[in-house]
């Protein structure tokens, strides 16, 4: 912000402007004036002694201005008394040429992570001979700073301080990269790992494991490859299947390991149409078993966690905390649940109480086997409100429908969700078409209906670790929440979905580029979560200092002016996101201009972890 003295119809005025860049009708960046605020003629201000404009601008630089007025626009530091340099209006130069600087903090952490020596050394193992690092960090800073497709994400090379790739460089090399990065993932996956392990002092003893998918703005899936005999080779990647966000698109789905800080540990792409459950043991056995770590405790939705995916976990050596549907559990299961004896009670509003059982079961060889798990159930007065106000209006639509069936017809939204409450042989069990239809009141298993408003508030957990606290495995399993929060960073800011690239190399790499960016964002949070500098909900079962959007905006804007004489100065350092990342890094940034060897030296002195 400066004051600007101009002339209107030969008469000097003031006015506090702002200097900002927007694009033009061409889509290009060009550097412009905003006017904050129309002081008025300079006449009602000058006090007859001599230079008061230059007095003005000097005491607005100092927080103390000559005019009360513009007092709310100081910062009261002299930061802009430092940071301005005399340069004539009118001048191409006069609101120098921002770019981003934020770049170089994630490219420290991305050294940190040993990314940049590892595609060093495999870069040798190649023909390659064009900058492979180069595009790979322009893909990942492009995902977390400012989410586009391929083609755009190159554009951007111009939008950093430093150009990430030289002059002369092929925008086509991307997608070279991207066969790069596909083919190797695991090497790639295990490098990250083994320095979060040795700098972050990273211990996996607790892994969370669920699956999403993301779809494609395509009318057809990709077929299975075949060989002469009609055998599939390979399956297509893209299929048709369950698409969380209930779009009627192929999808490819996709499989993420978490540690219990919240950060990403591995990924791994399945066909569109593989049911959830048979992901677990080949993502396990691709990424989980060749990371070497020890013992760990794995934590899935129930879903996914079938005892055939349990008993791989557990015969090697690893434990599990997974849910159990209480509404699916045996009679005497929910007689023990419901019964009062043994309950332990925390407060007025949450108690609980945990057995250890035997259990038959069978192994993927359909053997049968027994085991001892621990089983805990709960209620919690705030999970059965919530239920009750998230069912209101399907319970008050079945009870309306108790009481005057004729009046109803079940639309393909309510056939849906009353689909659970059917009785057995009104359902066709090889179509899932609905009998006898007419005959409304006739479908409803109303006992059914009376169980599910029974179970609200009450959960059922099992696990193998039979020594752990049952307090303790409630709050570990809990912990599954986060992973679902990494599903809508990922989806929301990151804009993994939906994809654009074709083939599953592409779409591997992608996808794991996505993962790369949200290491590197929930580095920042975890940093700033250790700093003491934010105040953390301890009722949260996790809490993540700063959201990714507001790291994302925070990161766009620090950029740093190009000013003439090989001079720079920094912007927006006092945006309070911004400045609560830097603290949270330690990073100064004195109020002076630079040379661009001091810039350089930002990155250098930054420390990633503690």
């Amino acid at each position: 912000m400066f004051i600007e003295k101009i002339k209107n119809n030969g008469k000097d005025y003031l006015r506090l402007v702002h200097a900002v860049r927007k694009p033009n009708k061409n889509g290009d960046m060009v550097s412009t004036k905003k006017v904050l605020l129309n002081l008025g003629p300079l006449d009602r201000f000058d006090d007859g002694k001599p230079d008061y404009v230059e007095r003005l601008k000097n005491s607005f630089k100092a927080g103390t201005p000559l005019i009360p007025t513009l007092l709310p626009f100081c910062t009261g530091a002299p930061t802009a008394e430092t940071y301005m340099i005399p340069i004539k209006e009118g001048s191409p130069d006069c609101f120098g040429h921002p770019r981003l600087f934020s770049h170089l903090l994630l490219e420290r952490i991305l050294e940190e992570l040993g990314v940049n020596t590892f595609f060093s050394s495999y870069k040798g193992f190649t023909k390659l001979q064009y900058d492979v690092y180069g595009f790979a960090k322009l893909l990942i800073f492009g995902r977390l700073l400012n989410p586009a497709s391929k083609a755009a994400t190159v554009r951007q090379n111009t939008d950093y301080y430093e150009p990430i790739l030289t002059d002369g460089y092929n925008p086509d090399n991307v997608y070279d990269t991207l066969d790069f990065i596909a083919t190797n993932k695991d090497k790639i996956i295990r490098r990250i790992n083994t320095n979060l392990v040795k700098k972050a002092g990273r211990s996996p003893e607790i892994i969370y494991y669920d699956v999403t998918n993301f779809y494609y703005e395509i009318e057809e899936p990709d077929e299975d490859t075949l060989d002469d005999e009609g055998n599939v080779i390979e399956k297509g990647i893209r299929k048709n299947g369950v698409c969380k966000e209930e779009r009627k698109l192929p999808i490819v789905q996709m499989g993420l390991f978490m540690d219990d800080n919240g950060i990403p540990i591995a990924i791994e792409t399945f066909p569109g149409n593989t049911l959830d459950h048979l992901t677990l043991r080949p993502a396990l056995q691709k990424n989980i078993d060749n990371l070497e770590f020890s013992r760990f405790i794995l934590i899935a939705d129930r879903g996914i966690c079938n005892y055939m995916n349990l008993l791989h976990v557990t015969d090697a050596g690893n434990g599990y905390i997974v849910s159990k549907s209480l509404l699916k559990s045996t009679k005497a299961e929910q007689e023990w649940t419901y019964s009062d004896e043994d309950y332990i009670s925390v407060s007025n509003d949450f108690k609980y109480k945990s057995r250890i059982i035997k259990r038959k079961v069978k192994d993927k060889n359909g053997a049968s086997r027994i085991i001892e798990e621990k089983v805990i159930v709960y209620w919690s007065r705030k999970f059965q409100a919530r239920s009750e106000r998230e069912n209101k209006t399907f319970l008050e639509f079945l009870q309306k429908l108790e009481e005057s069936p004729e009046s109803f017809r079940i639309t393909a939204l309510q056939s849906k969700c009353l689909r659970k409450f059917f009785k057995k042989d009104c359902v066709n069990q090889k179509t899932g078409e609905i009998m006898n239809s007419s005959d409304v009141k006739a479908l409803i298993d109303y006992n059914k209906v009376a169980e599910y408003k029974k179970s609200m508030g009450y959960y059922q957990i099992v696990t193998s670790e039979l020594t752990m606290e049952p307090l303790e495995v409630i709050e570990k399993y809990h912990g599954l929440t986060q992973i679902e929060d990494q599903f809508r960073v990922m989806k929301g800011d990151l804009n993994t979905r939906p994809l654009h690239v074709r083939t599953k190399e592409h779409i591997t790499a992608h996808l794991l580029i996505c993962m790369i960016a949200l290491v590197l964002l929930r580095i920042i949070q975890k940093r700033i979560q250790q700093s003491g500098l934010v105040t953390l909900d301890p009722d949260a079962y996790w809490s993540t200092g700063l959201s990714g959007c507001r790291i994302q905006e925070a990161l766009n804007k620090w950029k740093v002016d190009l000013l003439p004489g090989d001079l720079y100065r920094f912007m927006d350092v006092d945006d309070p996101d911004l400045k609560l990342i830097l603290d949270a890094f330690a990073i100064k940034i004195p109020a002076k201009l630079y040379r661009r060897s001091e810039l350089k030296s930002i990155k250098t002195d930054t420390k990633i972890f503690i």
